[in-house]
């Protein structure tokens, strides 16, 4: 849920390895692949913090770059023949597949990475909303 106080808005954030934080906002990845299942859906307006690491331990944290907003509108058992719809580089069983939906890629601006879901705040003119040409 998105909050306004003042001028100050809180989104739900979800951290992305890079490069694929860039392929949700470029719409190339359409399934993020997790261990976990959200606790709720549809999960909307999630800011997406592209990073650099995996996040391991539960109070992990770097910098990383917002880089879209995005729906998360199901989750399913991961199959084996949505390795390309995933960006992947191979299938495993146990996994997740989140369906990523309604992509807002925004011009990249610093943020903090960490683990699951969590709160970001920040100026609403701080996001600048961006198109792809391909």
């Amino acid at each position: 849920m998105t909050e306004f106080v003042d001028n100050l808005v809180t989104y739900p954030a979800l951290s992305i390895v890079a490069p694929h934080g860039e392929n949700i906002a470029k719409g190339l990845k359409k399934l993020e692949i997790r261990k976990w299942k959200p606790e709720q859906l549809p999960l909307k307006n999630v800011m997406i913090i592209e990073n650099k690491n995996y996040l391991l331990q539960e109070n992990d944290q770097e910098l990383g770059y917002a880089v879209a907003l995005v729906d998360f509108v199901s989750v399913h058992a991961w199959q084996e023949n949505e390795i390309e719809i995933a960006c992947a580089s191979y299938w495993a069983a146990g996994y997740y597949a989140w369906k990523i939906e309604n992509v807002r890629a925004i011009e990249p601006f610093p943020m903090i990475a960490k683990r699951k879901i969590y709160d970001v705040e920040l100026l609403a003119q701080q996001i600048i909303f961006k198109s792809f040409d391909f």
